[in-house]
């Protein structure tokens, strides 16, 4: 138990100190990225910093499976030039029974990455997003409720917003449609209410409407006026309305099932997001495979010029696995994969190929 505690403590500390090596790599790097963006506007230095500490958590995020690997390849390049993993051999206690104190140590740091780095790089993910969008003067247009879906369109003339109770895939036809006008002091103008609206180039065409007065009217009613068809100008296209999706990291895991709903009910594809909910769900094991690739390179004692040959075989297993995963992400959120099968088959596979890797090397 000792041995364990031991084992584990140099792996964690291995882990945060590469870590925080990445993290000050990146965040330079970010920086000088950010005065590149946005030096010639009115950004003080002090903005453009907290814009790379608020861009930072989410690349940060991105490379665990290789802080991982290279944490690995480390501690046990240590232990074995150290001659420690020898003096564990000597004692009886074997190098895969070794393994456990490294791969709990990986499963409770994917465990708490998902847990709670995740909806702190959703976070800041949408901080970095609403502060870049005020500097570059630009929102975004649509959102979710647990009331349907909403946009926002406006000019110089004044703002709209609409909310539709479902779309299409793209969000260029609606059902159920309320449209609320502004005048540029904010003040309400009008309210439209349509059985269905559908985009088309500069405008909204609007079925089966009725449309009410809402400035300088006593009473709305009074004045209504039911159409069957009629026009409204748009600013909007039907990038924007993609674009405005935005992507599933900016969505907390622990929202991320409620959001799927909404999306379904509101008539979107959710395929997307419940691939990335599953590849978040297995983070953990996607780590642990890691451990187990990094180990099965360098957990033999290492003997002349070949350490570097096997560092570098461990580290192009791991891009390999890496790529495969995303490619496999690719397919599931196109639905050439089951969403189950594209997140949770890579790692699995990957610890199988790892144990191959292991057991061969210790059991001959």
């Amino acid at each position: 138990m000792i041995l364990h505690r031991y084992f584990a403590r140099r792996f964690l500390r291995t882990f945060l100190g590469v870590g925080m090596v990445f993290f000050l790599i990146m965040l330079f790097v970010d920086l000088v990225d950010q005065l590149r963006r946005f030096g010639g506007d009115d950004a003080s230095f002090a903005d453009l910093l907290m814009l790379s500490l608020l861009n930072i958590p989410q690349a940060f995020y991105a490379i665990l499976p290789l802080i991982m690997i290279l944490a690995t390849i480390a501690l046990f390049l240590s232990l074995s030039r150290s001659s420690e993993m020898v003096v564990t051999r000597a004692a009886g206690r074997s190098a895969l029974h070794s393994l456990l104190a490294p791969l709990t140590v990986a499963l409770l740091l994917g465990i708490f990455a998902v847990g709670v780095m995740n909806p702190i790089v959703a976070g800041t993910s949408k901080e970095y997003e609403a502060r870049s969008d005020a500097l570059r003067g630009s929102s975004s247009v649509l959102s979710f409720g647990s009331s349907g879906l909403w946009l926002r369109q406006g000019n110089e003339t004044g703002q709209a917003v609409i909310r539709a109770q479902s779309a299409n895939l793209d969000g260029t036809r609606l059902t159920d449609v309320t449209f609320l006008t502004f005048a540029p002091d904010g003040s309400p103008t009008a309210r439209i209410n349509a059985a269905s609206a559908e985009l088309i180039t500069g405008a909204w065409v609007l079925r089966d409407t009725k449309s009410w007065q809402l400035a300088g009217v006593t009473t709305p009613e009074a004045s209504a006026v039911a159409e069957p068809e009629r026009t409204i100008q748009s600013t909007l296209t039907p990038d924007q309305i993609r674009d405005s999706f935005g992507t599933p990291s900016s969505i907390p895991i622990w929202e991320l099932p409620a959001f799927i709903d909404r999306l379904q009910t509101a008539g979107f594809s959710a395929q997307r997001h419940l691939v990335w909910f599953h590849t978040e769900l297995a983070l953990p094991i996607f780590l642990v495979s890691m451990v187990l690739i990094g180990a099965s390179f360098t957990l033999r004692h290492q003997r002349g010029g070949r350490t570097g040959l096997m560092v570098m075989f461990a580290v192009i297993l791991a891009f390999v696995t890496y790529f495969i995963r995303n490619f496999a992400l690719v397919l599931g959120e196109n639905g050439q994969l089951p969403a189950l099968l594209a997140a949770w088959a890579p790692p699995f596979a990957a610890i199988g190929i790892s144990m191959g890797f292991l057991l061969h090397n210790e059991d001959g």
